[in-house]
């Protein structure tokens, strides 16, 4: 450290071959460097005044918490740039960072050309969430510092060792630390595929990787310009100005480069802007007020930012089609002929095609119960001893099933015949058991149906067939299953910490859940119900979460289970409606008990409900708030709004824990439970808002449905088929 408090790294001459420029002309003392856990070098004077940090100064390599600035008060924008080869730091030509002519999007760059682009921002607090599928999240995200955008990303409590780099071949990776190996492994790489490169499919080809093979196309009205995309597409119809032409949607897309960003319009203004335009191709539009953490942002005349209108004009450069469901609508311009000839044309189409299915699928399914119900009683027959052969159930012969059948007299063998003491608990589909499985002696958890509950086929179908297709670290984990005559049984793995009620609501057992094991149960939840909703294979609502459906393993990891009324959303189903409302009263949102609408936030409020209950300890349809008022929720909503949420603290942890943490839990557990779906976070900002503490949280509605309908609902419950199942898988050990 020199004298004017530059750090200075010299050789053996004393020659200097690199230093800090801090600009301080006077000598000081007490300077100090300082290595935080982070991975930043921050140079401190005495008063704690930072002059210099490694941070701001990146080579190759991002780090987590890292910030990468879009737009910035002075116009000057930091990049990560690459190494010339793996062995070479000298720098290449390859460097990535925020675009200087638009604060919307990041740019990798070969030199002074694009490389690779991303999609312009818009506007949403988490720019993209990646999870993998040993559970830990990166999350990127935009931040607002006094009117200058930064990128930066985060990960989950718990994640190995990462780091963000910009490789010699110009790929953007995201690098995880396997410790087995001691490598650094990619988990994520942009570009890829190739065709994502920039403008590799020419104006108006964009790159299409919802393919199998991903690959360039041409957009909606367009046709290719030559042989191949080299010069892209070009219009099947020209446009004329002054003549009225008409807006194709197309959904899920990367936006465009090149565009004009105009500020707070409406969709229509937005629209209009670009109809009077002769020279406009298209447009886009994202409203900033909706559940946006950035509609504070400020413009040029310091008003606050309340959407954002993008307006292309001429041909559109390095557009592209998400594979994950993502991207924004892109309004594209094109004759009225074009339009109404691609609708006279799906016209024809659709009935047609449509007849060809249907006639389809009548062949295929008399040919698979025909075909297929010999092959699989053959199957049976060979596998299965002679005494088994007779099942009455018949309910999973069409299903394809990834988990192994287990023979009923190895359970029986295992549960001792199901005798009372290995019974752990029981509930409205059956009872639970105990049980050593195989010459091994694996501990199991036998779920077995009630013979007289007329939900439990249907559970059982729906448990086998879902749990079977998922993998998640808090998720219960289904071993196998088992037929026999009239018996449907479960296997699932045994979790010795029983569920989280038997701890939650027991005095005599709180004390186990300091803060931090809840906290840590919160997240796992919530991470959980993040795969089962965006980053699973299927799209997944619970419609039953609750204290004691989620188990404890022996380190008391959450595990969400009883996937019997769980529901599939397919191909852009975003809600469904029910005339058989099943659930545990309290836990169900507003919408679906009074009229069957559930949806992804319909988790989202039992979510909220659940977080609410961890935090104060209470049951959502505790005794004690209940003579003022109807719920724990308008009882924390009470508190909340005067400032006395400090009074809903479970008094077990009130005195040891961050108050801030359970406090800010208590917040997003109230924006969880609002009245209107659309104003409840998805779990993707729920997770974003609990792994991040900085993040700024939206100021939650008075949940008035407790308050407005509880009698309502009360005189409605017995008609609508609410049920009060209280079953879980794993409650008290017998002893």
């Amino acid at each position: 450290m020199s004298s004017n408090s530059d750090l200075v790294l010299s050789d053996s001459q004393g020659r200097t071959l690199w230093t800090t420029t801090n600009n301080f002309t006077s000598a000081t003392t007490g300077t100090a460097a300082i290595l935080f856990d982070s991975g930043n070098l921050v140079i401190r004077l005495p008063n704690g005044t930072d002059i210099w940090q490694s941070f701001h100064y990146p080579t190759d390599t991002a780090l987590p918490d890292m910030v990468l600035p879009l737009s910035t008060n002075d116009g000057i924008l930091m990049r990560l740039i690459a190494w010339r080869a793996p062995d070479d730091p000298a720098s290449s030509d390859y460097s990535m960072g925020g675009d200087s002519s638009s604060d919307l999007q990041v740019v990798i760059w070969n030199g002074t050309r694009p490389y690779w682009r991303r999609s312009a921002w818009d506007g949403s607090l988490v720019s993209a969430l990646y999870q993998s599928n040993t559970g830990f999240i990166v999350t990127e995200t935009i931040v607002d510092r006094g009117g200058e955008l930064y990128m930066t990303f985060t990960v989950s409590e718990g994640s190995p060792s990462m780091r963000m780099t910009l490789d010699y071949k110009g790929t953007s990776k995201f690098l995880v630390w396997n410790s087995n190996s001691s490598s650094w492994e990619a988990f994520i790489e942009q570009p890829s595929p190739i065709c994502e490169r920039y403008a590799y499919c020419g104006p108006f080809g964009y790159c299409d990787a919802a393919e199998t093979v991903p690959k360039c196309n041409c957009l909606s009205g367009f046709e290719p310009d030559g042989v191949n995309f080299s010069r892209g597409c070009r219009r099947k119809e020209d446009l004329k100005c002054g003549i009225d032409n008409n807006f194709s949607t197309l959904r899920g897309m990367k936006t465009p480069d090149k565009f004009l960003y105009v500020r707070n319009r409406s969709f229509d203004q937005c629209t209009e802007e670009c109809r009077r335009n002769c020279s406009c191709s298209a447009y886009a539009y994202a409203n900033l007020r909706n559940g946006s953490a950035y509609a504070n942002l400020k413009n040029g005349s310091g008003a606050a930012d309340q959407s954002r209108c993008l307006i292309w004009l001429g041909g559109l450069v390095d557009t592209g089609e998400f594979r994950d469901g993502g991207g924004e609508n892109l309004y594209l311009r094109l004759a009225s002929s074009t339009v109404d000839k691609e609708s006279k044309v799906l016209k024809i189409i659709l009935p047609i095609v449509a007849s060809l299915l249907i006639l389809a699928s009548i062949c295929l399914v008399w040919i698979c119960k025909s075909r297929g119900k010999r092959r699989i009683k053959e199957i049976k027959n060979k596998h299965t001893p002679q005494h088994l052969q007779n099942s009455k159930l018949n309910e999973l012969e069409n299903e394809s099933i990834d988990l192994p059948y287990i023979c009923f007299e190895d359970i029986v063998t295992a549960t001792d015949n199901f005798s009372d003491y290995k019974m752990l608990g029981k509930g409205g589909f059956g009872k639970v058991y105990k049980g050593l499985l195989g010459g091994g002696g694996t501990e199991v958890a036998v779920k077995r149906l009630s013979k007289s509950s007329g939900q439990g086929a249907e559970e059982f179908r729906n448990e086998v067939v879902l749990i079977a297709k998922l993998q998640h670290r808090n998720l219960v984990r289904l071993l196998g299953y088992c037929t026999h005559e009239d018996e449907k049984l479960l296997i699932y793995e045994y979790l010795p910490n029983k569920s989280l009620d038997a701890f939650l609501f027991d005095a005599t057992r709180n004390s186990v859940l300091d803060w931090l094991t809840r906290f840590k149960v919160i997240k796992g939840i919530a991470r959980g119900l993040l795969y089962l909703h965006q980053d699973s294979r299927l799209t997944i609502i619970h419609r039953d979460l609750k204290a004691s459906n989620v188990l404890l393993d022996a380190e008391m990891n959450p595990k969400i289970s009883d996937f019997g009324m769980a529901r599939i959303f397919g191909g852009n189903e975003q809600q469904a409606n029910t005339i058989h409302v099943v659930g545990t009263y309290g836990y169900m949102s507003p919408e679906y008990a009074m009229e069957g609408s559930f949806s992804v936030k319909s988790d989202t409020y039992s979510f909220g409900v659940l977080l609410l209950e961890i935090a104060s300890g209470s049951k959502i349809s505790s005794s004690h708030f209940m003579t003022d008022f109807t719920s724990l929720i308008a009882y924390a909503w009470s508190l909340w709004k005067d400032g006395n949420a400090r009074e809903l603290v479970d008094s077990s942890i009130v005195e040891n824990c961050p108050l801030h943490e359970v406090l800010r839990c208590i917040h997003i557990g109230l924006l969880c439970v609002q009245d209107n779906p659309n104003a409840r976070p998805l779990m993707s900002s729920t997770v974003f808002m609990l792994e991040n503490e900085t993040a700024l949280l939206p100021t939650p509605k008075e949940p008035l449905y407790f308050r407005q309908r509880y009698d309502e609902v009360e005189d409605q419950r017995d008609t609508m088929g609410i049920t009060l199942n209280k079953m879980t898988i794993t409650m008290q050990e017998g002893r």
